[in-house]
């Protein structure tokens, strides 16, 4: 006969309700007590498999560099999906941000909370502090080894931004990128080097560029621009006919860059971002770019932490282009191939997985 609750209660000399709550995450013990009562059960070897509380209660947990809704909405649609789901499934969310000054460990005690869900970029203490909660855990939008994680096709999406332009005729193409500590803004800087090599052409490391560290996106995009102008002025280099922006928002600010240099858009320079926020749209020229389901994210997210075993611990979801005028002008142009399926004769599921095996190596050269 294996191991009971009863007996787990005798060995910490507690009553067999306070090692239900423990196990269970329920509020009413204090951290030291839960966490001496669950070592005491595994070191018992108690089914582990028992200790998954019913999820009551989500923490969405938000780096509070990303906690501008509206100069960032990215991650605003993303909480949308997070509260569907869990209306759905009849789960209190409640929203944290926290910066590394922040003790978020205590902050999520006062939360309570039965599962996390961390999205976007978090400091690698913090994420190994979340870790050692002994929580359901889930990363979105963000990705570490052996945990479960919802990310989009960020390499994908790259490459096909990058076979757009070259569809085009474009071959001095920029790209602003911001830090590589973000997993999807290295998976995308890994997309763009990689498209050169797919389509068989030299990589020109001068078209690369970084938005400055602590700049918003629109700050930081339009000083690299300037920087990306300037420097082809000064060496007599052509300058870029197209830039890839890692986002929408570094995208826009590059176009606006552009536009006051008296720079026609696409005819001098095409210009493409990532994500495809409200403002891609109303932008003048509206501006193409790659589609993400934000909202898809956040719930596939909550739908991973519902699941006893799932089929696979990380999810990758599909994007999709979308080419407008900042590419194409005021039509698309004949024979340019949108289907997302496919990136220079190779599957984007292939292009990704290989891709993925690159990143250390590009973290080595930045």
């Amino acid at each position: 006969m294996g191991t009971t609750i009863r007996d787990v209660a005798q060995a910490a000399n507690v009553s067999i309700g306070t090692v239900s709550r423990a196990l269970k995450n329920q509020p009413g013990l204090s951290e030291a007590t839960r966490e001496r009562i669950v070592e005491v059960a595994r070191a018992l070897g108690y089914d582990c498999g028992q200790l998954r509380p019913r999820i009551r209660r989500l923490t969405f947990l938000l780096h509070r560099q990303h906690n501008n809704f509206a100069a960032s909405p990215f991650f605003s649609h993303v909480l949308h999906g997070v509260e569907d789901a869990c209306r759905e499934h009849a789960i209190v969310p409640a929203l944290l941000t926290a910066g590394p000054a922040d003790d978020t460990v205590q902050q999520l005690r006062l939360h309570a909370p039965d599962a996390i869900a961390v999205a976007g970029f978090v400091e690698p203490e913090m994420l190994a502090a979340l870790v050692a909660l002994q929580r359901p855990l889930v990363l979105i939008d963000l990705w570490s080894p052996g945990l479960r994680s919802v990310n989009i096709d960020n390499a994908a999406g790259a490459a096909l931004a990058m076979q757009h332009l070259f569809a085009l005729g474009r071959r001095r193409i920029a790209f602003i990128g911001g830090s590589l500590a973000h997993y999807s803004i290295a998976q995308r800087a890994l997309g763009y080097r990689r498209a050169f090599f797919e389509a068989g052409l030299l990589f020109d490391p001068s078209l690369e560029t970084t938005i400055d560290g602590g700049l918003d996106p629109d700050t930081g995009a339009s000083l690299a621009m300037q920087r990306l102008l300037d420097a082809a002025r000064a060496t007599g280099s052509p300058p870029p006919d197209a830039l890839f922006a890692y986002n929408d928002a570094a995208a826009l600010a590059a176009m606006r860059v552009c536009l006051a240099r008296g720079l026609r858009v696409p005819e001098d320079i095409a210009i493409i971002g990532f994500d495809d926020i409200a403002g891609a749209t109303h932008a003048t020229p509206p501006l193409s770019t790659i589609a993400v389901d934000k909202e898809a994210l956040g719930r596939r997210g909550v739908e991973l932490l519902l699941e006893e075993t799932p089929a696979a611990a990380e999810i990758r979801l599909p994007v999709q282009l979308v080419a407008r005028a900042s590419t194409l002008g005021a039509a698309p142009l004949p024979g340019v191939a949108h289907a997302p399926g496919h990136v220079a004769g190779l599957p984007v599921d292939a292009l990704a997985t290989e891709l993925q095996g690159e990143q250390a190596a590009l973290l080595k050269t930045r």
